[in-house]
């Protein structure tokens, strides 16, 4: 049984969360046409806040406020935008607490654990593309005839973009989408999950005072009717979304109508290669408790785990004990590594699939698998060796706290068995062999390979993040990530 402080609970939703309400042309809407949501705490089950929810008629409103604000913006000097954006992200790591507040009442993140990093990140991510703001620049191509023709390109925002943003880590999803959109000169509709409203209000809040015009960050939480009005609007110019595959090929057939652009960061099933030359004392406990980082519900966390076999038995007894030591509770408790699911259908859907990977013989269950005993929606960390690779467990994204480990015999196999997925979102290397890295990376179907335990480097507001094949396709962060939001405009000027 999971023991939650139900009074602590509700205490800190009154004085944490920020009031539920829409963001339209810097004015706060709290009289929706979309209905109310009852948003749950996942940790109790009980209701803690009521979401007034967009319509097709908040989200025009929206737009038209955006388009709006998109006059002022789009044509505003970049070196004011950097100043106006640098002032945005300095606010945003003044109330670093106040992102990490929120995360344990909004979706269940733990408090001691992935919330006091979400803070740091979203500040990270607006300084990163606040500073090229004012670096963006078009370039002088080499005419037919230099002597009579001038050719040169144009960097120009796209107007206005929706984006819709994930449940999973609202706050991280934002801080990828929304400032490199605004560094470019775009204005900004934000649908975030009926779910998870609250960093966005904070996000939008604090834009707003730092001077940021009101209309060029609008917040319309809303259900499909307002994703998908978002996405069919005619003065909406291009669209961002996080989320699962089925949502995205919804986005994609309604966007296809107007032939308009999205980008998509989807799913992972991420294939962890771990190799016998490593250092076991340091890889296993980060493969182990990385998996399980915010309760397994990570699109790029190393969920399958793939184990050369001259160590194979000796890293499922160590993943089996790093795992059985991390805490499972409470995330307003500073010492809970594993908190809740988000919601009662995740917790169903999450042990569904573990009892149905018992029942199939999948795998072979040597952790968890039980059932917890809460009004929260909590799951037990379950770990399976010996994982048919064509299973459901290895091909189908659980998105809980459960990893899967399989055994491989040569580089080969390996590599067979990462890229046997209709995924590729990442993929990581354990090995202290530079020349196998090298001799994998470029192997390997992902759109990014980490190799070795560092700091997170989903991350990285500099390193370029997306996907292949079912994860979607194109780039958050770095250069990649501005690109994104920036529509090309070539230019020739001949002789008079």
């Amino acid at each position: 049984m999971v023991t939650v402080d139900v009074k602590l609970h509700q205490d800190r939703a009154e004085h944490d969360l920020p009031q539920p309400r829409l963001i339209i042309g810097g004015k706060d809407v709290t009289d929706t046409s979309g209905g109310l949501y009852e948003h749950r705490n996942p940790a109790t089950g009980l209701i803690q806040a009521h979401i007034p929810l967009a319509g097709p008629t908040e989200v025009d409103r929206a737009v038209a406020a955006a388009r709006q604000a998109f006059e002022v913006w789009g044509t505003m000097r970049p070196a004011e935008r950097r100043r106006l954006l640098t002032r945005f992200a300095g606010l945003l790591r003044e109330h670093i607490p106040d992102f990490a507040a929120i995360c344990p009442l909004e979706n269940g993140v733990c408090i001691g654990g992935w919330a006091e990093n979400v803070g740091p990140h979203v500040a990270e991510w607006t300084e990163y593309y606040a500073g090229w703001a004012d670096k963006i620049e078009g370039m002088v191509g080499a005419a037919y005839s230099p002597h009579e023709n001038v050719e040169y390109t144009i960097a120009e925002p796209y107007g206005v973009i929706g984006h819709i943003i994930t449940w999973n880590s609202p706050a991280l999803s934002l801080a990828m989408k929304v400032p490199p959109s605004l560094a470019a000169g775009n204005t900004v509709v934000i649908k975030p999950a009926e779910s998870t409203p609250f960093s966005a209000l904070l996000f939008a809040d604090l834009a707003r005072e730092a001077g940021i015009p009101e209309g060029v960050i609008n917040v319309v939480t809303g259900l499909g009717d307002a994703g998908s009005a978002l996405v069919t609007h005619p003065g909406v110019d291009k669209i961002s979304f996080t989320g699962g595959p089925a949502t995205a090929r919804r986005i994609m057939a309604d966007a296809a109508l107007s032939l308009k652009p999205v980008v998509f960061e989807l799913g992972g099933k991420s294939a962890n290669l771990l190799f016998a030359d490593t250092d076991l004392d340091t890889v296993v406990p980060y493969c182990a408790a990385f998996a399980m980082s915010n309760t397994g519900q990570g699109c790029a966390l190393p969920t399958r785990l793939l184990v050369e076999r001259a160590i194979y038995d000796e890293v499922i007894a160590r993943v089996t004990g790093v795992i059985a030591h991390l805490p499972v509770g409470d995330p307003l408790d500073p010492t809970t590594y594993i908190g809740p699911l988000i919601n009662e259908a995740a917790r169903d859907r999450v042990q569904g699939m573990v009892d149905k990977a018992v029942e199939d013989g999948a795998g072979r269950l040597v952790y968890g698998g039980e059932r917890i005993a809460s009004d929260g929606y909590f799951v037990s960390p379950t770990v399976f060796a010996d994982v048919d690779n064509r299973s459901d467990l290895a091909q189908q994204e659980v998105f809980g706290p459960v990893l899967a480990i399989t055994p491989f015999d040569t580089e080969d196999e390996a590599v067979a068995l990462a890229n046997d997925s209709e995924y590729g979102l990442s993929a990581y290397i354990q090995s202290r062999d530079i020349a196998r890295v090298n001799r994998l990376v470029p192997r390997l179907k992902a759109g990014t390979v980490y190799v070795n335990p560092g700091p997170n480097p989903i991350t990285s507001p500099a390193t370029p993040f997306g996907g292949v094949g079912m994860s979607g396709f194109g780039r958050e962060g770095g250069k990649a990530g501005l690109d994104e939001f920036i529509n090309v405009k070539g230019v020739g000027i001949g002789r008079v």
